[in-house]
């Protein structure tokens, strides 16, 4: 009976289920995005703390991501497996599978915690945080907050896809907007009334993801589709195997994001000191400040990309358990399609509304220089916007599909091979603005391997239909 309740994922129009699974799962990366960005937008505007405050939340940013990293491991895979579990009829896959993707998200948060707690200071270092005093002094005190509110923060994000798998995407989303709305509600009273600075910022946040995770915990005693019974909470070496496989390009994804950000941002910091003007103690902090709001613009465009190609993850999975590989094909085109159109608008926002979108994030409590410089980097950094997004959708929908080692290439090729090298050798020729054009050739250059890969895929695809 548990097969019948998401038959409907095979007979169910491709277009319709596209939209009930991704427009819930978008919204619910829109809202985690906001977790960050909301900060960011507050910190900027409170003049006791400015850039200085927003540099530092440029700082600790990667270091949520490396949390993120694990817990999206952790629940994507789990999810690609039940709902192919579901899909094949293997009701004792599911339950166990879940079980396990619980203890290891519980275990390797505190050991996460307890890293970022003993080495905070050669952590952040490593991560430009040194740029000045006032930033690293920041940065310390937002994240031990944060390391606090590591196991919720993991726990919400490791659980909410596993919760779409089950059939539930409203709910999935109903968690994480109940977070964000708390962390936004809390966020202006901590940092203006009340002055707590960074501390306040990372508390109003560890707040609303500890909403999100109750939520969480709430759901699993209500699952539909599987039934967690005491024997699902055992280490099973096979179905983690498996399910930890799935999710293994997500990981990687996210980890390669981070030693991007982290090469971009020593980057940013080593040729900012040779600029005539960054170079003065007073504005050395801009340059990191400007391209981490500059990023976390493309965090919330990207959350849209991720967001389409995650809210197949449950169809596609469902699809070629059943053996319906004719159904994935059509809902690849329809992803690619929306990927590209979706970046397009992107592009015309970062294009011609620089000033608006840096307007947000306090411009009006700085010095020209940040303005200026944070329109340059907004027309430059994202002018590759629609390939972005395809790049990012491809190698999430690969990863449905059951192609790790094909979506791992385009992930690693990206954020590893073009991301780290180009920020490192551009600006030895171009100073700040090769690390500005690093990012859009990058997009230019995977785009290449993705089009060959998208095309091996159709191909492939095409000869299990015509069987």
């Amino acid at each position: 009976m548990e097969k019948d309740n998401q038959s409907f994922l095979v007979t169910e129009k491709v277009g319709k289920l596209m939209g009930k699974y991704a427009v819930p799962c978008i919204i619910s990366l829109l809202v985690g995005a906001l977790y960050n960005i909301v900060d960011q937008i507050f910190i900027a505007n409170a003049e006791y703390l400015g850039s200085y405050g927003n540099a530092a939340n440029t700082v600790v940013f990667p270091l949520t991501v490396i949390a993120l990293g694990i817990a999206v491991m952790i629940g994507d895979g789990c999810c690609a497996f039940v709902s192919q579990s579901l899909g094949a009829n293997r009701k004792d896959d599911a339950h166990k599978s879940i079980g396990n993707a619980i203890l290891l998200c519980v275990i390797s948060s505190i050991a996460l915690t307890a890293v970022y707690l003993l080495f905070m200071e050669p952590i952040l270092t490593a991560f430009g945080g040194k740029v000045n005093a006032e930033t690293f002094e920041f940065s310390k005190e937002y994240l031990f907050w944060l390391a606090l509110g590591i196991p919720f923060y993991m726990f919400g994000q490791a659980i909410n896809p596993i919760i779409r798998s089950d059939g539930s995407p409203r709910f999935a989303m109903f968690a994480v907007l109940a977070g964000a709305v708390t962390n936004i509600v809390l966020d202006p009273i901590f940092i203006y009334p009340l002055k707590m600075g960074m501390a306040g910022a990372a508390i109003a946040t560890v707040i609303g993801q500890v909403v999100t995770a109750a939520l969480s915990v709430w759901y699993l005693f209500h699952m539909k589709s599987v039934k967690l019974e005491r024997g699902s909470f055992g280490f099973f070496g096979g179905l983690m195997k498996k399910f930890l496989s799935l999710g293994a390009t997500s990981f990687l994804a996210q980890i390669s994001l981070v030693i991007s950000m982290a090469a971009v941002q020593n980057m940013c910091t080593k040729y900012g000191a040779m600029d005539a003007i960054f170079g003065l103690a007073e504005y050395a902090q801009i340059p990191l400040a400007v391209l981490g709001i500059v990023m976390k613009f493309f965090q919330i465009a990207i959350s849209i990309a991720i967001g389409l190609a995650a809210g197949c993850i449950p169809i596609v999975g469902y699809n070629i358990g059943a053996g319906r590989k004719d159904r994935a094909k059509k809902l690849f085109t329809y992803l690619l399609v929306a990927e590209l159109a979706i970046g397009a608008v992107a592009l015309l926002i970062v294009e011609l509304m620089p000033h608006q979108l840096i307007s947000i994030f306090g411009a009006s409590n700085e010095s020209s220089y940040y303005t200026d410089f944070a329109v340059k980097s907004f027309r430059i950094y994202l002018c590759m916007m629609p390939l972005a997004m395809l790049n990012k959708g491809t190698f999430i929908y690969l990863q449905a599909l059951g192609k790790p080692v094909l979506s791992s290439i385009v992930s690693m090729a990206r954020e590893i091979l073009f991301g780290v090298f180009l920020p490192i050798l551009m600006p030895i020729v171009w100073g700040l603005d090769g690390i500005l054009y690093s990012f859009p050739v990058a997009d230019i250059l995977t785009v290449v391997i993705a089009s060959i890969i998208i095309a091996k895929t159709y191909r492939e695809l095409s000869r299990s239909e015509n069987r």
